[in-house]
């Protein structure tokens, strides 16, 4: 009996495929070049004007056709300087963008061979490359809450008490069947919430949140001018055991919880505060391409190209 597959099959991308399409690190350099300077014509600075370049040699350089000067690809990138393996990179990319909950650098180490400290460093590098910005949600719903990441306060349950050393606070807001953004934040006041929702959230609209006391100050927020924002704010009591009240629910933000605390649990064991944020990027980045299937991949290799340009 054939097993229908899951996923589209334009939206496939196998190990089979990867390995097809770069077999070696000339064809990753290749890739690189093509995504900066399409056809290696880009502009010489020597020549003063748009010029053909070509590979020199081994080398990651590459000369322009009339005068020689040459041009580098991997500079400004996040490979550059780098002494490995171009497709060491692009493999732990590729392994990034096609898991849902992640993947550690232990297991980079165990299928590549690299070393565990180059294997937590290509995986920090990338993730300074997967921040959606000043992304702003469309609306016109949206779910937002709060929790708590770190390790355990022994004997205590509930919301940490401000001043709290042991957990990190964030907060997550999700746009209903769309994208999610997700920020590490110094504590859960007012004066730490809402200047996100302010930011990110599109005037006019409707906002479901739990019963926590910042949310209430929702329908009174303003413009940096002063003008009326019209959000409408709609909560709902998990202190009394409601979860689900017609459409007013905030299912879809746990859900994205779920993601985040079920990988760092289970793949990455423990997150510093300092690195939290990045790692809160990284499951925003592939949540938000949910539906692009494996060619999560391909987004990651854009986003490493079009920085460097």
């Amino acid at each position: 009996m054939k097993v229908k597959q899951s996923i589209p099959k334009e939206l496939r991308y196998s190990v089979r495929d990867f390995n097809n399409e770069f077999p070696n690190d000339d064809s990753c350099l290749e890739y690189i070049k093509e995504q900066r300077w399409p056809n290696g014509v880009t502009h010489c600075r020597k020549c003063n004007e748009q010029r053909k370049h070509y590979r020199v040699g081994n080398r990651t350089a590459y000369a322009c056709d009339h005068c020689g000067n040459h041009i580098y690809p991997l500079a400004g990138t996040i490979f550059e300087k780098s002494s490995t393996s171009l497709k060491t990179w692009f493999y732990a990319m590729y392994l990034m963008g096609s898991t849902r909950c992640g993947i550690s650098a232990k297991q980079i180490q165990r299928e590549t061979g690299v070393t565990y400290k180059t294997a937590w460093r290509i995986f920090k590098q990338v993730r300074s490359l997967l921040s959606d910005g000043d992304l702003q949600l469309e609306g016109p719903t949206v779910e937002i809450d709060e929790t708590y990441v770190g390790g355990r306060r022994k004997g205590k349950h509930g919301r940490p008490m401000r001043g709290d050393k042991v957990k990190t606070p964030v907060i997550a807001i999700v746009q209903r069947k769309g994208k999610v953004i997700a920020k590490a934040i110094p504590d859960t006041t007012g004066a730490s919430i809402l200047p996100l929702i302010r930011d990110h959230v599109v005037p006019g609209s409707v906002i479901y949140t739990d019963e926590f006391a910042p949310y209430q100050a929702i329908p009174q927020l303003k413009t940096s001018d002063g003008g009326a924002l019209n959000f409408r704010h709609k909560t709902i009591s998990h202190s009394d055991g409601v979860y689900v009240r017609g459409d007013i629910h905030t299912n879809s933000v746990e859900g994205f919880w779920m993601l985040v605390k079920t990988g760092i649990r289970g793949v990455y064991h423990s997150v510093s505060t300092k690195f939290l944020q990045t790692y809160l990027d990284e499951y925003c980045f592939r949540f938000n391409r949910r539906h692009n299937g494996n060619l999560q991949f391909r987004s990651i290799l854009e986003r490493a190209s079009r920085k460097a340009s």
